[in-house]
């Protein structure tokens, strides 16, 4: 589209965002229906803190104490220099697939590829981890309304309400991207309700600690008081390394923005924008909900009390029942909303990587809905490999299975094993986009966004990567079974995951040489030494 036959109604933003987008290669083909409120929530309802906080927060206190809290600060403060990082190369590169294209045009063709190689597997396993994880909420609601007795362990239960979940937010996003955000603007308001709402009501029915409470550590760092039986022999610091990952596991997502900037308007200008706001509202409500609940703990043995309890559930359960049903409805929305922004994310990654021939079936993935304007045929493959990855559910061991030198724990899912890689995972992709900004810049790179870090360009990327690069390590790094980070990476089974995943992409690269079709797609006349790289 140019300007001269663009029609007098369509907004001059509109044009010269479709204009970019042609200047490198593409013709818009999506709807460009996203305003700034939409574009935001669906980067919050993926990072969501509700979800987050309400999976995490047993692991976090039981690790480190109450004043596991305060470790929120370091994942949010890191995650900001990255989101300047990419909100650059948004700017600059408006396009969907976000990482990919990012390192694509930066470094060039094969590196691209493997960056979106590992944070599309990471979205797919990030939908089921979420559509899965709403289960025991789900089966809760229909016991307290309808009198089931579904068990949230059950592999059939578990299959059954994700297989529903999973066709309606197919569905959702299918009818366009209109839908998709107003899914998401519903579930921003949920979030609020769900994270300074309960903290609200938490503090009207009365807190059962002091503001001091959440400075103490109430003997998690010694095996004999730890409520797992982690020893960190006194050493708060030793825990926080370990605790530090229940937030580390909810601040990111806010990357999603850029994912769907073809249909956002002014894309260039909000994509940015909105990244860093998702991260900071996202950090303020993960703070004040998880204030809230750790104040409003049991007075007596709190920690062991609530880890007893499950966790949330056993924090909530002093609320009447009238609200305890009112929350439940919101907890399973904001899972909904998640997975739904997810979803369709990832579907564009997918549209992104067959409009460059980088996938089996390129041509058919990469179709756009005449109607819808959306990329139906990627949601679909992405919903059915997120069931493909739910039904591993049903591999569970009974006792410790031996894999060499690796410990494969019993009662562990197999499932519940890769959803280590939807973090490790995002941290790799994400740790190797800002390695390709720095890339760019020692080549020469000048940004010409709207958005743009200026002299500050190197101090930010280096200070992401370095962050980036010390989290992954702290993520994956085995430490045995029965360590406190065992809880989070199985020991040695994160890092196991990463290096499978790792060999399939290469062995698929290798065999079919994707890079060779996307390198026909580096033209960039605001950065002419691209095409001079591929050359």
């Amino acid at each position: 589209m140019s300007e001269t036959a663009a029609a007098p109604n369509v907004p001059t933003t509109t044009i010269n965002e479709d204009a970019r987008l042609e200047s490198l290669g593409y013709r818009p083909q999506l709807n460009r229906v996203l305003g700034f409120f939409a574009n935001f929530a669906v980067a919050f309802t993926y990072l969501s803190p509700m979800v987050g906080i309400y999976s995490l927060f047993v692991l976090g206190v039981a690790i480190a104490g109450p004043a596991y809290l305060w470790l929120t600060f370091i994942p949010v403060i890191g995650m900001l220099f990255v989101a300047l990082v990419f909100g650059e190369f948004a700017s600059h590169y408006p396009v969907a697939g976000a990482l990919y294209q990012y390192s694509k045009f930066s470094v060039g063709p094969a590196y691209g590829w493997f960056v979106g190689w590992f944070y599309g597997i990471a979205l797919l396993v990030t939908v089921a981890s979420v559509d899965t994880g709403v289960v025991p909420y789900v089966a809760d609601l229909f016991h307290r309304w309808f009198g089931t007795n579904w068990n949230p362990a059950s592999h059939t239960t578990i299959l059954l309400i994700t297989l529903a979940l999973l066709a309606i937010q197919t569905l959702l996003n299918i009818t366009g991207a209109k839908v998709m955000g107003r899914v998401a603007q519903f579930g921003v308001a949920v979030e609020v309700v769900g994270t300074f709402g309960i903290a609200l009501i938490l503090a009207i029915h009365g807190f059962h600690h002091s503001f001091g409470f959440l400075f103490s550590t109430q003997g998690a760092t010694h095996a004999a008081t730890n409520a797992y039986g982690v020893d960190f022999h006194g050493s708060w610091l030793a825990a926080a390394l370990v605790a530090v990952l229940a937030p580390v596991y909810i601040f990111y997502g806010f990357e999603s923005a850029g994912d769907v900037a073809e249909e956002t308007k002014d894309a260039s200008r909000q994509v940015p924008r909105t990244m860093r706001l998702a991260l900071i509202w996202g950090g303020i409500a993960s703070l004040v909900l998880t204030a809230a609940l750790l104040l409003a703990m049991p007075k007596h043995d709190p920690i062991a009390t609530t880890v007893a309890g499950g966790g949330v559930p056993a924090i909530l359960a002093q609320l009447s029942s009238g609200v305890q049903d009112f929350l439940l409805l919101m907890i399973i929305f904001a899972f909904f909303s998640c997975g739904t922004a997810v979803q369709g994310a990832g579907s564009r990654l997918a549209f992104s990587y067959g409009r460059d021939g980088a996938l089996p079936g390129s041509g058919w993935i990469s179709k756009v809905h005449s109607r819808f304007r959306t990329p139906v045929n990627a949601l679909l493959v992405g919903a059915i490999v997120s069931v493909l990855f739910v039904l591993l559910v049903y591999y569970q061991p009974g006792k410790n299975v031996k894999l060499g030198f690796i410990t494969y724990p019993a009662h562990t899912t197999a499932l519940y094993s890769l959803i280590s890689f939807a973090v490790s995972g995002i941290y790799l992709s994400f740790l190797l986009t800002v390695i390709a900004a720095i890339v760019a810049r020692a080549r020469g790179w000048v940004p010409e966004g709207s958005f743009q870090l200026g002299r500050w360009g190197w101090t930010v990327s280096l200070v992401a990567a370095l962050y980036l690069g010390l989290m992954l390590l702290n993520v994956v790094v085995p430490t045995g079974l029965t360590s406190g980070r065992g809880l989070f990476n199985l020991d040695w089974i994160t890092l196991l995951v990463m290096f499978i995943i790792a060999v399939v992409g290469a062995a698929y690269f290798l065999i079919a040489r994707p890079d060779r079709k996307v390198g026909r797609h580096l033209h960039d006349p605001l950065e002419p030494t691209g095409a001079e790289r591929v050359g």
